[in-house]
């Protein structure tokens, strides 16, 4: 056997080693060849796709909240008028000094706090039971006025309404102060009633509110509420006002700062604002040819991205991110992160060198260092 032949045996031997002792090796998850290896083309059940704009653009899908159409086109309740469960006050003023309804000496009557009961109606001595709900306080008094006018000469009413059982909404959740509130006329809107609850108690940027009113039941992130007017819909009697924070998550493995679920803080999330919320890449560790961002990706989409339509049901998808590329950066930037998404940096392939190197070496050291103690 010449020397040429058994250095090359050698070699052959020693690579055969290291790869079967990087096997065995401790590491945070797969590393590129592996997840290459899972793509359909070799076999595998998922698409790897790397990233560009046009992937960018295709799968920049957030998720769309707002009002439609049932609660953006039911126009504000007429502050002043009367439903079941208000509360009335009303003075009657009669032209002669001993009235029906005036104590002797005096010519108005007050009747305080009169319920306007469950099927609209009020009683008033000498009118009788008196239809109230579905008329403003003015209609009313023309009502009352023409009952009494037949008994007493020229009487004068007045009715005002206080806020009352009948109009009202809840309001829970991460707000400063939850409760039942009367929709008055400074609080008939969405956004008016929250700031009447002492506002939210959660950052702004990830506040969801949910409205519900009888089956219906419709969101809209706060940010949106003041940036867009018409997201400031008018309230019904009834409403439930929901305040809760986003709970929209990401899952960050491999070789980042922290491996973790995290919560998004904001309403948009990019796979470079992703990277850094989590510490960012290792330096020591990381491979920055080896960002991944694993999502089970609706069939329509995918078919955009894949350039195909025979797809069916949620696919499994790696999109891959070089950050060394020209361009690299602005990739991930753009792209974006989806509640549930899975982002795995790799391991550079030389720390699983140093790791097997570290392995092999580690028994020649400790037996160099017996046979030193066993010397002394």
């Amino acid at each position: 056997m010449t020397g040429h032949t058994t250095r090359r045996t050698v070699l052959a031997g020693l690579s055969a080693t290291l790869f079967t002792a990087s096997c065995g090796l401790p590491r945070p998850g797969p590393n590129k060849r592996e997840i290459f290896a899972g793509s359909v083309m070799r076999k595998g059940d998922a698409f790897v796709v790397k990233v560009n704009d046009f992937v960018t653009r295709e799968t920049a899908v957030q998720p769309a909240l707002g009002f439609s159409s049932n609660f953006i086109n039911a126009g504000p309740i007429g502050s002043d008028t009367i439903r079941p469960g208000d509360t009335l006050s009303l003075t009657i003023w009669e032209n002669v000094d001993d009235g029906l309804l005036a104590g002797q000496g005096t010519n108005a009557t007050q009747l305080q706090e009169v319920q306007v009961d469950g099927a609209g109606y009020i009683f008033v001595p000498y009118a009788g039971r008196i239809k109230a709900s579905g008329n403003t306080p003015d209609a009313l008094r023309r009502i009352i006025t023409s009952k009494l006018d037949a008994q007493t000469p020229d009487p004068q009413v007045l009715v005002t309404r206080t806020a009352g059982d009948g109009a009202t909404v809840s309001v829970m959740g991460s707000i400063n102060g939850q409760g039942v509130y009367a929709i008055e006329r400074p609080t008939r809107t969405l956004s008016a009633m929250l700031a009447r609850a002492g506002g939210v108690s959660i950052p702004a940027e990830v506040a969801r509110i949910t409205v519900k009113r009888g089956k219906l039941a419709e969101s809209v992130w706060l940010k949106d509420l003041y940036d867009n007017p018409k997201m400031d819909i008018a309230l019904r009697a009834n409403d439930v006002i929901l305040v809760e924070k986003d709970q929209r998550a990401f899952t960050a493995l491999g070789a980042t700062g922290s491996q973790a679920r995290v919560p998004f803080e904001t309403q948009t999330l990019s796979a470079l604002e992703a990277i850094a919320t989590v510490g960012g890449l290792q330096s020591n560790l990381a491979d920055p040819t080896g960002v991944f961002v694993l999502r089970n990706e609706p069939a329509d989409i995918a078919m955009k991205v894949l350039g195909r339509s025979d797809l069916v049901g949620d696919q499994r998808m790696i999109y891959v991110l070089n950050l060394t590329e020209p361009n690299g950066m602005f990739m991930a930037r753009d792209f974006a992160i989806r509640d549930g998404d899975t982002v795995y940096v790799t391991e550079a392939p030389f720390v699983q060198w140093q790791k097997t190197l570290s392995a092999l070496t580690a028994p020649l050291g400790t037996a160099s260092t017996l046979n030193s103690l066993a010397g002394n």
